[in-house]
């Protein structure tokens, strides 16, 4: 089956992560959020691992680089993407994200000397553009809610970046589903303590269908599942291609936005997000 079809469900649960975590958000806080679904994924993960690989493979000069993957995937971009969509909006969320392609195509310049091409310069200056637009859509106040929740995302958005690059190699050498399990299960064994110490204890007997619903959503659907068909397409792709797809998000999310959250569509959402895609769209043709 194509890799294109597997990318395409892999940005429908991107989508839809959006939707869910500014529902679940409402009454479980970000820290917490990002612990239990760290716990439900690797559980997961350990399961299948132990059937399908009951091996460890990494070889000691990749340990650094596979606990840096770790920290990026759990401990760093799930707690920001929780953290920062909890002062934001889910339409916002999912239009930042969409800038990975144009964030990878930079670090890939700095990191792997990748050439840069006027279309490659300009769709940067219009997707960033469109962006700040989004950002600054209440004003330019640091102390405005939308702006510090878009802030954050920002960064999220570019720990994803370092996610992806930093990933291929390891990809090419171990697998998608091997590193992937290994990363995620980490990422639980760092984050446990932090999440532990500044949590707030939550009784799984007082969580809700609807709350164990979006748990395994974000811990099979956008972790087991989303992070290893994001990793299986890096194993047989360029990271820009695999990064283009990431444009859908907007598209996704704010559909789901409307029908579930009946989220607002505001005119500079709608612009900055035109600009955004042109950027994008004129990057991948550079």
């Amino acid at each position: 089956m194509s890799v294109y079809f597997f990318l395409i469900i892999q940005q429908l649960i991107a989508g839809g992560t959006h939707i869910v975590a500014k529902a679940i958000l409402r009454d479980i806080d970000p820290v917490t959020l990002t612990l239990l679904r760290a716990i439900v994924s690797a559980v997961l993960m350990v399961a299948v691992f132990l059937i399908k690989e009951r091996q460890w493979k990494i070889e000691r000069g990749d340990y650094l680089k596979v606990i840096w993957l770790s920290l990026l995937a759990v401990p760093i971009n799930q707690f920001l993407f929780f953290h920062g969509i909890n002062h934001s909006t889910a339409p916002n969320a999912a239009l930042l994200y969409a800038t990975t392609p144009v964030v990878v195509l930079i670090l890939s310049r700095i990191m792997l000397g990748e050439a840069v091409t006027w279309k490659k310069v300009v769709g940067v200056g219009l997707a960033l553009a469109g962006v700040s637009s989004v950002i600054f859509e209440h004003g330019f106040a640091l102390n405005s809610d939308h702006t510090y929740g878009n802030l954050v995302l920002v960064i999220a958005v570019l720990t994803w970046s370092l996610f992806t690059i930093n990933g291929k190699p390891l990809i090419m050498k171990y697998g998608a589903f091997y590193i992937t399990s290994v990363v995620l299960i980490l990422g639980m064994v760092f984050y446990l303590p932090i999440g532990l110490l500044f949590g707030t204890r939550v009784s799984l007997s007082s969580l809700s269908l609807v709350h164990w619903e979006g748990l395994l959503y974000f811990g099979i659907g956008t972790s087991f599942l989303g992070y290893f068909l994001w990793y299986y397409a890096l194993g047989r792709m360029e990271a820009s291609k695999v990064a283009i797809f990431s444009n859908a998000q907007p598209f996704f999310a704010t559909m789901l936005a409307v029908i579930f959250l009946g989220q607002e569509i505001s005119a500079a959402f709608v612009v900055g997000g035109i600009i955004t895609i042109c950027g994008v769209v004129l990057v991948q043709l550079g």
